[in-house]
């Protein structure tokens, strides 16, 4: 029996829909900072549709381009303007940055009312201890994708293959929060597919070509493929999805799944970030 297609192209477009009224209903749109430092391609090509996408839905682009060269200190009081600028409302960091500069500290001096990426070390905390906040956008639009098509948590075997903290770690904190029994599995897990083989809900966020195959898979899993890869034979995440489709209950596709959330789901953190300082 094939999976159902999880479609996230469609669930972006309701979240959307569901940012550009909640925008309306606002007295001052609110505004997105995206800081993109020097002349990555595709950095620059993701910026340039979080910024579309961002000012469609009558939100306000304070976009900042910025020298390769600029200096760690240069960069901090950038960020530290826009901090203290009430007209601001979310600050996103375009990463990864030059070689010469640190992010951890940069991304620090981001208020966590304002850290629209949830990457801040106080937005991690508040995730953790199960506090109100901005959640990092990949792992929250899974967890829209999941709630959209119905998916039972509570209870569920969850396996996350993955541990960063852009992805892994929060995504692993998102689905405990909804009380699934979760594994976090690693580039030294032993017996992965034996784990990952008992899960009912299976996150492959290891940056790993296909390396989730039809033995890796529970039959009837729920499958959410967060990898992207540009291959010689074209796109395709870390699952190898036309040897698992037949296997799996439900999957997300590459393109088309876990990646046109990550957008919605940062318009969608600006939002409440807005809604957040209007309220204080």
């Amino acid at each position: 029996m094939t999976a159902d297609i999880i479609d996230g192209k469609a669930a972006a477009a309701e979240v959307r829909a569901e940012v550009e009224r909640g925008v309306a209903a606002l007295d001052t749109p609110p505004g997105l900072a995206t800081l993109l430092v020097g002349d990555d391609p595709a950095s620059a090509i993701y910026v340039a549709s979080k910024r579309k996408q961002c000012t469609r839905l009558g939100m306000r682009d304070l976009h900042q381009h910025l020298p390769a060269d600029i200096g760690q200190d240069e960069l901090t009081t950038v960020i530290d303007d826009l901090a203290t600028d009430p007209t601001v409302t979310g600050i996103l960091l375009q990463l990864p940055l030059p070689r010469h500069l640190d992010p951890a500290p940069l991304i620090a001096r981001i208020p966590p009312t304002k850290d629209v990426d949830g990457l801040t070390e106080l937005s991690a905390g508040r995730l953790t201890l199960g506090r109100p906040g901005l959640r990092p956008c990949t792992p929250a639009g899974v967890m829209h994708l999941l709630a959209r098509a119905g998916v039972k948590l509570e209870g569920a075997n969850a396996v996350v293959v993955g541990r960063s903290a852009l992805v892994g770690k929060p995504q692993a904190q998102l689905l405990l929060a909804e009380n699934a029994t979760v594994t976090t599995c690693h580039s030294r897990t032993r017996d992965l597919t034996e784990i990952t083989r008992r899960a009912d809900i299976l996150v492959a966020a290891a940056g790993i070509p296909r390396m989730i195959g039809p033995d890796a898979v529970k039959p009837g899993a729920i499958v959410i493929d967060v990898g992207m890869h540009r291959l010689e034979t074209g796109l395709c995440g870390d699952v190898d999805t036309d040897a698992v489709i037949d296997i799996a209950g439900m999957i997300t596709p590459v393109p088309g799944g876990v990646g046109p959330m990550t957008i919605a789901m940062l318009l969608q953190n600006t939002l409440h970030a807005a809604e957040l300082a209007t309220a204080s």
